[in-house]
């Protein structure tokens, strides 16, 4: 799986549905490996996928008085 073009959530759901295979344990151990290796690819696409979302919506400012406020970033 070279470049995912799924939506966070049919990720997630692929996730789900490797997840339950691989804990069945009816698979054979190379379609295993293969579908574990997929696994690996979508969680770090789901992981990178929810850290872009959170550096969108958030930024925390240090303020005068030394306390933090969390902002929504503006479109730069």
């Amino acid at each position: 799986m070279s470049k995912i073009k799924l939506s966070f959530e049919e990720a997630l759901s692929r996730l789900e549905e490797i997840v339950s295979r691989l804990e069945s344990g009816e698979i054979p151990l190379e379609e295993s490996i293969k579908v574990f290796e997929e696994g690996e690819q979508l969680v770090k696409f789901c992981l990178n996928t929810l850290d872009e979302a959170e550096q969108k919506v958030k930024k925390l400012e240090k303020q005068q008085d030394g306390s933090f406020q969390l902002n929504l970033l503006d479109d730069e």
